[in-house]
């Protein structure tokens, strides 16, 4: 059995090594999925590495794969007995009944038997939605480099999305939040074994939250963050975001604080540390950089404590994230300032926060008396 190479970065751009190495995780992923279809589309996978976000390009070779493996194993389109055999004269027969048939009656429901389970897969619309936009843009691709003669993605079938509703968003209330503020502060809602962890954590979970609440941030971006991203004297803090925009944030008074007494009173010293850890900067009780699944669960485990129920039901990050935007706009920021500062893409997605206003039917109906 060989031995796991160490990986050593040679970093010559402005990104942080944590960053560099991340990505180049995605990218073997990507190849190794890569290397299991069919030699013609080794333009298409050219494609997806220059043209989209690299998580964009993970998923779309996943499903592409996915999509592969059912050709072989369920259906008689093709007689290849494995992905990388598929000739491109399959895709050029193909038809959209095909591809309607492919999301429609088995990506739908679907299930994956091992040696001793079956496990029943359900996709919902969202999850059918990305797969065919996945296979949508290789037909596209395919057609524009006349690989096949139509372009049958044209013929797919529409699959509605529920329009995101604004009393549909979870988030903490103001009240909520202060909650919660308190269940790190001071423990009480931990059982005696659980105030043994609690102890060691409170003022890296605190620094956390405070930084999800106030800035909204994904949780990516704040997996990522190093001491070395943080410079105190300008008042700010570097963040890699989406399709790796490098963005300088201003640090606030609450933030700055929070994150000092953490680095100064529990974080261990950069010289106790394993060379890959050094500048992380929230660590594991095991002097490890935070998980982005460790990070879930004690942003869950907290939000928990204050909603009344499982950690398993608590809120995600990304409702913090949604936490943050509206709270920010019931303050009185506009819109356009906040789509900034949470790097929306599109502005309607903060209008949704926007709209988003407690009791807003309890004070219309309010000053609406009919009676005296």
């Amino acid at each position: 059995m060989s031995r796991k190479k160490n990986i050593s970065v040679h970093n010559k751009s402005d990104k942080p090594d944590n960053i560099v190495t991340k990505e180049n995780e995605i990218i073997e992923q990507c190849l190794k999925i890569e290397s299991q279809l069919p030699p013609f589309m080794k333009d298409f996978f050219l494609y997806l590495k220059n043209g989209v976000a690299l998580t964009t390009r993970l998923a779309y070779s996943e499903d592409v794969l996915f999509f592969c493996k059912y050709l072989v194993s369920h259906t008689e389109l093709t007689d290849a007995d494995h992905t990388t055999l598929i000739k491109i004269e399959t895709f050029q027969q193909m038809t959209a009944k095909d591809i309607n048939r492919y999301l429609g009656d088995f990506c739908s429901r679907y299930s994956i038997e091992k040696e001793e389970s079956i496990k029943i897969m359900e996709n919902h619309n969202r999850a059918l939605a990305r797969k065919k936009s996945s296979l949508a843009v290789l037909f596209k691709f395919l057609y524009r480099d006349g690989l096949i003669k139509q372009n049958i993605s044209d013929g797919l079938n529409p699959i509605r999305l529920p329009k995101p509703q604004p009393d549909a968003i979870k988030r903490l209330e103001i009240d909520e939040v202060a909650r919660m503020i308190d269940c790190v502060d001071l423990g009480e809602a931990f059982t005696e074994k659980e105030k043994t962890y609690w102890q060691k954590t409170k003022l890296r979970d605190k620094a956390i939250l405070m930084l999800f609440l106030t800035y909204g941030l994904r949780l990516s971006e704040l997996e990522q963050l190093n001491i070395s991203s943080f410079n105190f004297n300008r008042g700010e803090f570097k963040i890699y975001r989406k399709r790796g925009k490098e963005t300088a944030m201003p640090i606030n008074r609450t933030c700055e604080t929070v994150i000092k007494e953490y680095m100064a009173n529990e974080r261990p010293q950069s010289s106790a540390l394993d060379e890959e850890h050094k500048d992380a900067l929230f660590l594991s009780l095991q002097r490890k950089r935070m998980t982005t699944r460790a990070i879930r669960n004690m942003v869950k485990k907290y939000t928990a404590l204050v909603l009344d129920t499982t950690a398993k039901n608590g809120y995600s990050p990304h409702k913090l994230r949604a936490t943050a935007a509206t709270s920010l706009i019931q303050q009185g920021f506009s819109i356009y300032d906040v789509q900034n500062l949470l790097d929306h893409d599109d502005v309607t997605t903060t209008q949704l926060y926007a709209a988003h206003k407690k009791d807003v039917k309890r004070q219309i109906v309010k000053n609406f008396e009919w009676l005296d």
